[in-house]
């Protein structure tokens, strides 16, 4: 239904009555909460949304969203490519009560009034996709597998005693 270009905003009920298609590229650069969890904003995600009615009458989203990312890698700290490769199914919902009625299929998608901004829900399922914690393999990484062995226990200092600090009591009472 729409070209590359995504719109800012959709009414998904009427896209769901019609049977509607939205699809598109969106540049990372427009995802601004996103950019925290992501090293750079090069690069963009290909969003594919179709909109319709189950046999329940349920108006849903099924999406799917493509592309890659740069995360950093948290042993060297530099950047490391992700591929996003999700899909998704959303059921639009008026309200909390609502949502908490729909079948387990569906993650709920509130839409409070007739109109949905697209980014939002586009960077929702981006930030959903990332992962806790990224590392490259250990052959890709800056960081050697000997930095990560840490020494035998052999090698460990032998523990010192700390000095008792009343000690010095102990021998003014025995001087008496």
């Amino acid at each position: 239904m729409f070209g590359d270009r995504l719109p800012i905003t959709i009414e998904p009920y009427k896209l769901a009555r019609d049977a509607g298609i939205v699809e598109g590229d969106i540049p990372l650069d427009k995802c601004a909460r996103v950019l925290d969890a992501l090293v750079n904003s090069e690069g963009h995600c290909h969003v594919r949304l179709e909109f319709d009615i189950d046999p329940q009458r349920i108006r849903f989203v099924r999406g799917k969203l493509k592309g890659v990312v740069n995360v950093f890698c948290q042993r060297c700290m530099n950047a490391m490519p992700h591929e996003i490769d999700s899909e998704f199914l959303l059921a639009l919902a008026s309200s909390d009560e609502a949502a908490a009625n729909l079948p387990k299929q569906y993650e709920p998608l509130i839409v409070e009034d007739e109109k949905l901004e697209l980014l939002s829900v586009i960077e929702d399922e981006i930030l959903l996709t990332l992962p806790i914690a990224s590392y490259h393999d250990l052959d890709d990484c800056l960081v050697t597998s000997e930095m990560l062995v840490s020494g035998d226990v052999e090698e460990a200092q032998p523990e010192t005693k700390p000095e008792n600090p009343f000690s010095i009591l102990q021998q003014l009472k025995g001087k008496r």
